[in-house]
């Protein structure tokens, strides 16, 4: 088995949603979620196949977005993998519809973060992924100016009261 890391490529404001699913319904019926959890919002998916044809399917509302869902999506080549590239939204917005998704199996990360995938590749030439690199190593624990920003931070951007 040979392991290798896949860098997700997006823009710096865009977020990244990755699991895993078990069937060719997934593009349609995430696509279907994420349009009725969140009016007009813009995104991508892809989803590698992994039997049959085993071609990348993809869908969106924005085409930026869906390209760079392929993109990523065919960078890890994994079978059952999903991408998701959301602008304008946070995961936190359409996570739990996603989770609720019946043919998703695993989510591995929803993120802005810098990104890398931990592919696993046998000599059969299957793919999988066993994990994700997400973001940068912590420097330290936050003081009590650390929580009191974090508190104003929740509240301006409308996530608590």
């Amino acid at each position: 088995m040979e392991l290798k890391t896949v860098k997700v490529k997006k823009e710096e404001e865009m977020n990244v949603i990755i699991g895993q699913s078990h069937f060719i319904k997934t593009v349609e019926d995430i696509y279907e979620a994420l349009v009725s959890a969140v009016p007009g919002i813009k995104f991508g998916v892809a989803f590698c196949e992994a039997s049959g044809d085993r071609l990348v399917r993809f869908d969106g509302t924005d085409d930026k977005c869906t390209d760079i869902a392929v993109e990523n999506a065919s960078a890890i080549n994994a079978g059952h993998v999903f991408v998701v590239v959301l602008d304008g939204v946070y995961p936190i917005n359409v996570l739990n519809r996603i989770k609720s998704v019946q043919e998703v199996c695993h989510v591995y990360c929803a993120t802005a973060n810098p990104l890398e995938i931990i592919v696993a590749e046998t000599k059969e030439g299957g793919r999988g992924v066993l994990g994700v690199i997400d973001g940068s190593p912590t420097v330290g624990v936050e003081s009590e100016k650390d929580k009191e920003w974090r508190h104003g931070l929740l509240r301006k951007i409308g996530y608590k009261k």
